[in-house]
């Protein structure tokens, strides 16, 4: 056993089916945002009823829950944020994640019994700043992205063991430092700094000329196109013995706005490989090239390793399109079984009878099996099911059971 301890794998959940998902794909604990105060407002996110369930389920798999309440806050934001951490108050998540100081003093006068974290969103690059966080009450900071490997080994080593770090690992990455970013709300009205970004870090970008409105010029940048703003994701499994060593706590993924599929595989795919490093860590590195092909199979932009390395590394951070790449299709969740064998599932992509589809299941198995049949709620036989969110019941002609996944490989 390494001497360093095994740090926590955190998933997001943008929805009460996906938080069971990172639950039974491995998940040690899991953030979800709240209808209030998340950066993530166009997520699905949590009513009351729905937290609470979240949380009593996490629970009884020894799962932790953090809630979200990050925006940068105005003043007519205070008297709801009371009201809102009076409700968590009784509702009991582990952790509630803050980057304004505003609603940090709010939440420690009013549930001081819940755990506070400090968001990535208040930028949090020195060692001085974590410190000051921690006589502040907090008991957790996010580094910001931007940090090295280097810089967050030098915070560890210079703030109290008892203050945890956590860092992002894998996922989307902004254009603005940490997320702060006015571009939605310049041009959209949308503000990214109270959870309603429309992502224009995206989109493609010419130049007008004020002598010559309406012709559009490109931007260039080199070969890499001009797609200037647009970051590759960060995927950092190549790199568990580096993170390991630079003492950081918590590994987070990126992603309460991506599906179950998304979520499944990620974690799946991190817990193996940090259970595989503690176990061996040359079975980690055998493994590596496994890591990255399962890693691959759900959406995701072209890999980078962000700053960890340095601001410039051989993988530059700047993508050349705005495009997605997507290996595989997500096709529902098995919910569980009726009689004859067949499977209930809510159906989110078209598949037919006949066609070869994988199971992708918690234990890290992936089979190949051929749809036998597909009914409908009534039993009526149906040769496809191209109705997105249909009940419908699958026979693959084998056992499933309830959170084994079923996708298809893309076309090539």
């Amino acid at each position: 056993m390494l001497k360093s301890s095994k740090p926590e794998l955190l998933i997001p959940a943008g929805s009460l089916e996906v938080l069971k998902v990172a639950v039974n794909y491995g998940a040690d604990a899991v953030y979800i945002g709240g209808e209030m105060f998340s950066l993530r407002a166009k997520a699905k996110n949590f009513t009351r009823e729905n937290m609470e369930q979240g949380i009593e389920y996490a629970h009884k798999h020894g799962v932790k829950v953090y809630v979200t309440a990050n925006i940068t806050a105005h003043n007519r934001d205070l008297e709801n944020a009371r009201e809102y951490f009076e409700e968590l108050k009784v509702i009991k998540p582990d952790a509630i994640i803050i980057s304004d100081p505003g609603v940090f003093s709010i939440a420690k006068e009013v549930c001081p019994e819940i755990d506070l974290h400090v968001s990535t969103q208040a930028n949090n690059v020195n060692y001085l700043t974590f410190r000051f966080w921690k006589t502040m009450g907090a008991v957790r900071v996010v580094t910001a992205r931007e940090l090295s490997m280097e810089e967050i080994g030098q915070i560890r080593a210079n703030i109290p063991d008892d203050l945890e770090i956590e860092t992002f690992i894998h996922g989307a990455m902004c254009i603005s430092y940490s997320g702060r970013c006015l571009l939605s709300n310049y041009f959209t009205g949308r503000d990214a700094n109270l959870g309603a970004c429309t992502h224009p870090c995206r989109w493609k970008y010419s130049i007008v000329e004020e002598t010559r409105p309406g012709e559009y010029m490109p931007i260039e940048e080199n070969e890499r196109g001009t797609y200037i703003f647009n970051s590759k994701d960060l995927c950092m499994i190549e790199h568990i013995p580096d993170i390991v060593k630079a003492g950081i706590n918590s590994l987070k993924i990126e992603g309460r706005m991506k599906t179950a599929l998304y979520v499944a595989v990620v974690t799946r795919t991190y817990r193996q490989a940090i259970d595989d490093y503690f176990k061996d860590p040359a079975l980690y590195e055998k493994n590596v090239p496994y890591y990255m092909s399962e890693i691959s199979k759900c959406t995701y932009r072209k890999f980078t390793t962000g700053f960890f390395y340095g601001p410039t590394t051989e993988e530059s951070q700047v993508y050349d399109n705005n495009t997605y790449i997507k290996e595989y299709t997500y096709l529902g969740l098995i919910e569980g079984k009726r009689e004859a064998g067949y499977y209930k599932l809510e159906q989110r992509n078209k598949f037919s009878v006949g066609e070869v589809i994988e199971v992708m299941k918690p234990s890290g198995e992936n089979i190949e099996a051929v749809v036998k049949s597909i009914q409908d709620e009534e039993g009526n036989e149906m040769e496809s099911c191209p109705h997105p969110k249909q009940v419908i019941f699958v026979d693959l002609g084998l056992e499933l059971e309830a959170f084994d996944i079923l996708r298809k490989k893309q076309a090539d």
